[in-house]
């Protein structure tokens, strides 16, 4: 584990967590368990899983998930870890898998190219090179002569030449659809003849993250109390999204741009695939700081949420699993929460950006601890 300041604390200290169904939170767990003893590259990389945690989750590949009685679950969990909260204050936002209308081949009302992995993109997990700003950048773009150069930010991709634009998966309405699916990473596309198409996230252009609701609240366009997803994809789409016109252009602020491919894999079809590699589970899989965790850590967070209605906030407290990570979540207490997919989920998650405790659960044995 990367150097957070964690105090420990016990159990007792997060009686909510006997309240929760922890033979639920064990089956995810389980499944992020497989993936770390499986040793397949994740997506995105993450701090690895240490010895420790490895330990634990060979124990939980020996036990029936199915059977599992929800006492067995508790101290399958009190067994094998110690709770810490990370110091300094903590803060949810939460996203989902949005099922996005779509054509195969660009028509009236359908002209927004969904990019498929370029060729010449290489992700630098090891050696960041630096941007004309002096960022590193986590992507490069090989040339021709075998040199890595900063790939093309999101204005150069949408409106450059026409060799630097991706190969198009399918078409969608408009920019603000295709930016939606980029920030939630991942999507379902629907065609008329009713058949969905999966998409999973295949890379990025390594180009700093900008949130645009940020920016539409700083410049006033938009209050904070009044932000939310639908709030933010009425005004860009009332800015214009043509080349050049303002919504365009403040889309483009935000330089990242990600990547798809059409994921017609087993895993896919239980839901969206997360940076660890394997499907999300709504309301117990997370998106943390890759930098500064491993996934498959458990996390109890307890806030006041909507998350079950728009109508009013509810004590919200589950035991969550770290399975995903995202360029805005950063710090040891931030996290995304997965809602699921569908429209209803997606209110849902854009409603969500509130405080809350956190308490990850460390394995018992990491940095010389029993």
């Amino acid at each position: 584990m990367a150097s957070v300041d964690l105090d420990p604390v016990g159990f007792d200290s997060i009686d909510a967590i006997f309240r929760d169904d922890l033979r639920e939170a064990f089956r995810v767990f389980r499944r992020s368990a497989e993936i770390i003893l499986s040793a397949a590259p994740p997506l995105r990389s993450a701090l690895p899983a240490d010895a420790a945690l490895a330990r634990v989750c060979r124990i939980a590949a020996g036990m029936d998930a199915a059977t599992l009685a929800q006492d067995a679950a508790l101290d399958f969990f009190a067994a094998n870890f110690r709770p810490f909260r990370p110091r300094g204050p903590g803060f949810v936002t939460a996203y989902y898998e949005p099922v996005i209308e779509a054509r195969e081949a660009p028509e009236a009302g359908f002209r927004t190219p969904v990019p498929a992995r370029p060729a010449d993109l290489v992700t630098l997990n090891e050696t960041p090179i630096r941007g004309e700003a002096g960022e590193a950048l986590t992507s490069a773009r090989r040339r021709a002569d075998g040199g890595l150069e900063p790939y093309p930010d999101r204005r150069a991709l949408e409106e450059g030449a026409p060799e630097l634009r991706p190969r198009p998966i399918a078409y969608v309405r408009d920019r603000v659809e295709l930016f939606l699916i980029q920030v939630q990473g991942s999507a379902r596309l629907r065609f008329p003849d009713g058949r969905d198409l999966p998409l999973t996230y295949d890379g990025r252009n390594g180009r700093p993250y900008t949130s645009i609701g940020r920016l539409l609240i700083e410049r006033g366009l938009v209050p904070q109390n009044e932000m939310s997803l639908e709030r933010l994809k009425t005004e860009i789409r009332a800015l214009g999204q043509e080349d050049g016109a303002p919504g365009a252009r403040l889309m483009q602020e935000n330089r990242s741009y990600v990547f798809f491919r059409a994921d017609s894999s087993p895993e896919r079809r239980d839901g969206p695939i997360g940076g660890e590699g394997c499907a999300l589970t709504p309301l117990r899989s997370i998106a943390v700081d890759r930098s500064l965790w491993s996934y498959g850590l458990p996390f109890f967070i307890s806030a006041t949420l909507p998350w079950r209605s728009a109508a009013a906030a509810e004590p919200f407290a589950r035991l969550m699993i770290a399975q995903d990570t995202g360029s805005a979540i950063l710090g040891p207490a931030r996290a995304d929460l997965f809602f699921g997919a569908g429209d209803e989920a997606g209110a849902l998650a854009g409603l969500v950006r509130h405080n809350a405790d956190f308490t990850v659960l460390l394995p018992r044995g990491a940095g010389g601890d029993e």
